[in-house]
């Protein structure tokens, strides 16, 4: 019977460096952390070293004849690496290559199609690699194969520069076209020329009509107390007293 395989677990992966108690060899050359050299120590004297500035010892150069430490923070040393490695990445430029199959017969609206990717392609910054397919015995005219691949390399000149010239490998016939630095700026400003609105007229605002003043409204006179019932009333007092004048006269 066939005895089972053991599961041996993941290994943790190791550290590029070794450091502190993963140093192996007896002694190393010591440098300090702003830079100096200490000279050559034991290994368990540059680490005290270390430990004392609470920090780490770092074996920077394991080849040496005796290997090289540093005494460093080990955490921001791990850090700064990682972001020159990110930058390095984001700076670097990756090369794409399409490809784009024709045949030596092919028709005119079928060509038209096949530019159209290849333009496609170039402004996207990628390289794109034409194949002229042969078949039977139209290899025995390979120059229309290279024609219509130099037809096709002028009709892209603006935005493809030829990097490898039409060579015939077996019953294909390949050519490169490199994109050239104005590749993709069309591309670019179209969306942006797009995106520009249109300035809206304002609408004219009509003038309002004059409102009319109003007629100013004439005080009414006042109306004067009437001295009528006064006169009345005081002749008919004087008549009272002379009646009463009257009446003691005669008794």
């Amino acid at each position: 019977m066939r005895p089972r395989r053991r599961y041996e677990p993941a290994r943790p992966s190791v550290p590029h460096a070794r450091i502190n108690d993963g140093i192996r060899a007896p002694r190393v050359r010591l440098i300090d952390s702003d830079g100096s050299q200490v000279g050559i120590k034991t290994t368990d004297e540059a680490r005290e070293y270390a430990y004392a500035k609470n920090l780490d010892l770092v074996e920077i150069a394991a080849g040496a004849d005796p290997p090289v430490c540093r005494v460093m923070d080990y955490g921001k040393y791990r850090y700064a690496e990682e972001q020159k490695a990110k930058l390095a990445r984001k700076h670097q430029q990756q090369i794409h290559i399409k490809e784009i199959k024709l045949r030596p017969k092919i028709g005119v609206h079928d060509y038209e199609t096949k530019k159209g990717h290849v333009v496609r392609f170039l402004n996207q910054r990628a390289k794109v690699k034409v194949t002229i397919m042969f078949r039977g015995r139209e290899t025995t005219h390979p120059d229309r194969g290279r024609d219509l691949l130099m037809r096709l390399a002028e009709d892209v000149q603006e935005i493809g520069m030829i990097e490898s010239h039409p060579l015939l490998e077996g019953r294909n016939m390949t050519m490169v076209l490199a994109p050239t630095k104005s590749a993709g700026e069309k591309a670019k400003v179209e969306p942006e020329a797009k995106t520009e609105p249109e300035a809206k007229t304002e609408p004219e605002v009509k003038a309002k009509p004059e409102v009319k003043a109003k007629p100013e409204v004439k005080a009414k006179p006042e109306v004067k107390a009437k001295a009528e019932p006064e006169s009345k009333s005081s002749e008919s007092a004087v008549v009272t007293e002379q009646a009463v004048a009257e009446d003691a006269d005669g008794a």
